[in-house]
């Protein structure tokens, strides 16, 4: 039995296809034109407004995907950057018409049933917000934030005679081999120094035209339009300054003791970059599987034995050919799960290469797979446009739920313990880490005026600040002071990042359910899952079984666990 089911059009053709704006231009003009006499004609509104939403999400979702799997391609850059920039346009401008005449209609009021109350503040939020000045100027971001993914897919470095890309370069970083591992943190390094004007250049144009957003829309800054673009309602700046505190006081600490551990069992005088990926033990790199195909027959074992429904997910995907998971030449860096709200089963897009990263990677995606089949059947497309806090609950606590179960790839139980261990502290590092990207924004957009020069200083301090005592950086200011190039969010989801420290928390707090009662965790999970974003952040981890909460005490006893549990290990 299939999970889910392609929702079927009743408002649109059958037969449409989006090709530009005329294709569409109609079903807006229809509905902003439409008379409403009732509640329950309002409700029908409200359900062709999504089905068009849904259809648009999915072509721009289409055009995503084809220009990142091969980023060469100019045919499909040029469709993406089409919709990007003609289409996108007056589709925001249209939506902003049919909000104001749905706040406006007098049977909005009684739009009472669950979902509507949180999906009615965010459209008052953005109708707040909206300026139509802004809609080019959004625009042209987007096709920046190509821009950098165009950049960083060119990038590849040689290798032993061979050209290879820099996920697979990162790869190497795991040799035992510290001469080899050196040489390819130095080859990666001087390949991202290549373009290092051009994207410090990019960026520049693109905090100039945050800035204007912010500004053409009321704000003094980008930091406070986009907690409001983002629709932060339930955090604000100052709790991730508190979370900044939490992190450098409760998680810093921790993480030097790993470091100094690690130093000590390679044998080194001095922790360098290069040697922060191998096993400190001399291991060789855990290489769990050979091919993508082989990733994804894993990752459903996993599943299967979690819960059958999940690896139902997987495998529905699979037969829809929308799992694209191995790295090659010219496809975009990173990974993403990519929901697709008419058809239903989103789509999987990642760079493995066999490392045990891959594995996370994959289980992590997976969540979010899970996540898009267990909200289909929400009637509204705003229900499943569940915030960052949401999503990467769903994702980051698949990565520790599944850990129990990776015996199935793990057969031998030293291997095992291995990847057990090395994705605690992987759990442990993203607070950092996120912790300096997020301080970074936050520093960068209210003192937008700052050259290249200041914004790279303060990078390093912040760096520095979450980075730890333990690491050696000497000899590396120039790779140090631009490491956070290859952070993509910044470029294309700016402050779309602390949500992973949030989801992060509430993963551990899942995790540690699952450990005393995997039944009831996991009914709890899938549950809180289900709800999409029809009920508030605090609301939707209270149904998890977990508590929202940035503070130093929660942060305290969430990472006593994750090291006790190390600790174990």
């Amino acid at each position: 039995m299939t999970p889910v089911t392609s929702a079927a059009r009743t408002f649109l053709p059958v037969a449409l296809r989006i090709e530009d704006w005329n294709s569409v231009a109609t079903y807006f003009k229809e509905l902003h034109e439409r008379s409403i006499t009732s509640r329950h004609e309002l409700e029908r509104w409200l359900k062709d407004l999504s089905e068009l939403d849904a259809a648009l999400s999915e072509e721009g979702a289409w055009r995503y995907i084809r220009m990142t799997s091969d980023t060469r391609d100019d045919a499909v850059s040029k469709r993406y950057n089409a919709f990007v920039s003609e289409v996108l346009p007056e589709v925001e401008q249209w939506t902003d018409k049919l909000q104001r005449k749905l706040m406006a209609d007098p049977h909005v009021e009684g739009l009472n049933g669950e979902g509507y109350p949180v999906y009615l503040r965010g459209i008052r939020e953005q109708l707040r917000i909206f300026r139509e000045a802004n809609v080019p100027l959004q625009a042209e971001l987007r096709s920046m934030a190509q821009e950098y993914g165009t950049i960083m897919g060119a990038m590849n470095v040689q290798w032993k005679g061979e050209t290879i890309t820099l996920p697979k370069a990162g790869a190497i970083l795991e040799s035992t081999d510290r001469d080899e591992r050196e040489a390819i943190y130095r080859l990666i390094a001087e390949r991202r120094a290549l373009d290092t004007v051009k994207l410090d250049e990019l960026f520049t144009a693109m905090v100039k035209k945050r800035q204007q957003v912010a500004v053409n829309a009321g704000f003094d800054n980008f930091r406070d339009y986009m907690y409001s673009a983002l629709g932060r309602f339930d955090h604000t700046p100052a709790d991730a300054v508190a979370f900044h505190e939490s992190v450098e006081k409760e998680v810093v600490p921790v993480m030097d003791r790993l470091a100094k551990e690690r130093k000590t069992a390679l044998g080194v005088a001095s922790l360098r970059p290069w040697d922060l990926a191998v096993d400190p033990l001399g291991r060789a790199p855990l290489r769990p599987f050979d091919s993508p195909d082989e990733l994804a027959d894993l990752a459903i074992s996993v599943f299967e034995e979690l819960d059958p429904y999940f690896a139902d997910c997987l495998r529905e995907m699979r037969t829809m050919g929308r799992l694209d998971l191995g790295s090659r030449d010219g496809k975009a860096p990173g990974g993403y799960n990519y929901p697709l709200y008419e058809t239903g089963p989103p789509f999987i897009f990642m760079n493995a290469v066999g490392t045990t990263s891959d594995v996370i990677t994959m289980v992590h995606e997976g969540g979010h797979a899970v996540h898009s089949f267990l909200t289909h059947p929400l009637p509204i497309t705003g229900f499943k446009n569940f915030p960052s806090e949401v999503a990467e609950l769903a994702s980051m606590s698949m990565e520790l739920l599944t850990m129990e179960h990776w015996h199935l790839i793990y057969t031998d139980p030293e291997e095992l313990r291995r990847a057990k261990r090395d994705q605690l502290e992987r759990v442990l590092s993203i607070l950092p880490w996120v912790a300096t990207v997020d301080a970074f924004q936050h520093a960068i957009y209210t003192h937008p005026e700052w050259t290249i020069k200041e914004r790279s200083k303060a990078w390093v301090e912040i760096h520095q600040r979450f980075g730890g005592d333990v690491v050696d950086w000497s000899g590396l200011d120039k790779v140090r002071a631009t490491l956070w190039h290859k952070q993509l969010h910044i470029f294309e989801g700016p402050f779309y990042y602390i949500e992973y420290a949030i989801a992060q928390l509430g993963a551990i707090g899942v995790w540690r359910n699952y450990k005393k009662n995997p039944t009831e965790a996991l009914h709890m999970y899938t549950d809180a899952l289900k709800l999409g974003y029809t009920r508030t952040l605090p609301e939707i981890y209270a149904k998890a079984g977990i508590s929202f909460d940035l503070s130093v005490s929660n942060v305290h006893e969430l990472i006593t666990f994750v090291r006790e549990e190390l600790d174990r290990l």
